[in-house]
């Protein structure tokens, strides 16, 4: 028995309308920005914070262990390339600068350590809170999970999920390396991974330059043996409270570079973006080879900390937009590795090949913004406006369902629908 209100030829309609399905996408998109995610960046972004205060831990600590270990600059740099979201590790940077402003001079390094454990400490105890990727567990085959984890998410920002059913393009084989080389995706892949190592050893160099050419006092005092390798610990000579401060303004400098990178991304692109933050870097480090003195050697450093800064975080957008789900992971995955590379390597440049040439040293970090500026100008596949792939295949066909047509009978069509 049909109602008044329902007619054969609306049957079709009907079936429509109970048949709709949506993707994991839409529904992010259909749920909005809110509490959740602000809750999601606060806790993820504790874990950036540790890992900024270590790093800059290293740069801060290196002066002092030096002396009291008595240790080469060898030894230095080896026990800086064993430790290596944007606001948060620039507030994790400055955290530490001004948390040694005050623990160093009167507690010294190791209750520095100990209290730069802290925010570790508390992402651990919240780590428990996290939920899975939705995407990823849609693709799994595991719908039903996904579909809580949105249901979750919607009822913390006080919206709700689309009606219908949740599909994605299923895949039973996981994402591998050998996928990144596949024709569409060699050619980026090679060039993203060496963007990702320029970027580390660019801004990782330059952080522990900072502390190397603060305390010779000057670029050209830099390669002065007799000060920068003790031979007694009463010839240590700490950071002062003046270099401090001028190191707390070369770690802000993280912030405007953030910005204008948020303000550039979208007008110029992602490629341009990189391309213009490595240029830029190498122009900022050019006037340290004329011995620039304190005050100007503070605003190059500081311009030269925010375009890295820029354009690291520029490539930390970009990668996951370029690579399709099952092989997003990875590709960030890999990039990351070739980045702990450039970190790996760059203590050695910073911190021992500095005693030999300070030219020799600014050369090299020179040539290597510059390649990345080819790099960056070079890869084939601009990401800005394009909306994240599922797969390397199409996935029009899984979004292609089957619809009644109003011909169809209406035996046909109560099967559509439950």
């Amino acid at each position: 028995f049909l109602p008044a209100w329902l007619s054969l030829e609306e049957i079709p309609v009907y079936i429509c309308i109970s048949s709709e399905t949506f993707t994991v996408e839409e529904a992010v998109e259909a749920i909005g920005f809110g509490k959740f995610q602000w809750k999601l960046s606060m806790l993820t972004g504790v874990a950036w914070m540790a890992d900024a205060m270590e790093m800059m831990l290293l740069s801060i600590a290196t002066p002092q262990l030096r002396c009291e270990w008595r240790l080469s600059s060898w030894k230095v740099a080896s026990i800086t390339a064993v430790s290596i979201f944007t606001v948060f590790w620039g507030l994790g940077a400055v955290f530490e600068v001004l948390l040694a402003m005050l623990v160093m001079p009167t507690l010294g390094w190791k209750w520095l350590l100990a209290f730069s454990t802290l925010p570790l400490v508390v992402f651990a105890a919240s780590c428990c809170w996290l939920p899975e990727s939705a995407r990823f567990d849609v693709l799994r085959g595991r719908e039903d999970k996904a579909l809580d984890t949105l249901k979750c998410i919607a009822a913390a920002n006080g919206s709700s999920v689309p009606k219908g059913r949740l599909i994605a393009n299923t895949q039973t084989d996981r994402g591998r390396i050998r996928d990144l080389f596949i024709p569409e995706y060699r050619r980026t892949t090679l060039l993203v991974w060496f963007i990702w190592f320029c970027n580390a050893f660019s801004y990782y160099g330059i952080v522990l330059l900072t502390t190397e050419l603060f305390q010779a006092g000057s670029a050209c005092s830099a390669t002065d043996n007799s000060n920068m390798e003790p031979r007694c610990s009463l010839e240590c000579n700490y950071l002062t409270f003046h270099d401090y401060v001028d190191l707390l303004w070369t770690t802000l400098a993280e912030f405007p570079g953030i910005l204008v990178t948020l303000w550039m991304i979208d007008r110029i692109g992602r490629r341009k973006s990189m391309a213009v933050c490595f240029l830029l870097f190498s122009v900022s480090i050019l006037p340290l080879y004329a011995c620039t003195q304190r005050t100007l050697l503070t605003v190059f450093i500081f311009i030269a900390r925010a375009c890295i800064t820029g354009g690291w975080q520029v490539a930390y957008v970009y990668t996951p937009e370029v690579f399709p789900t099952a092989t997003r992971a990875i590709g960030i995955g890999t990039g990351s590795g070739m980045a702990r590379v450039g970190a790996l390597i760059t203590p050695f440049i910073a911190q021992v090949l500095l005693k030999s040439s300070i030219y020799l040293t600014l050369s090299v970090y020179l040539i290597c913004c510059l390649l990345g500026t080819v790099a960056s100008w070079f890869l084939p596949m601009e990401t800005t406006g394009r909306s994240l792939q599922e797969s390397t295949q199409s996935t029009m066909e899984q979004k292609n369902i089957e619809r009644p047509q109003g011909s169809e009978t209406t035996e046909s069509s109560s099967n559509t629908c439950p």
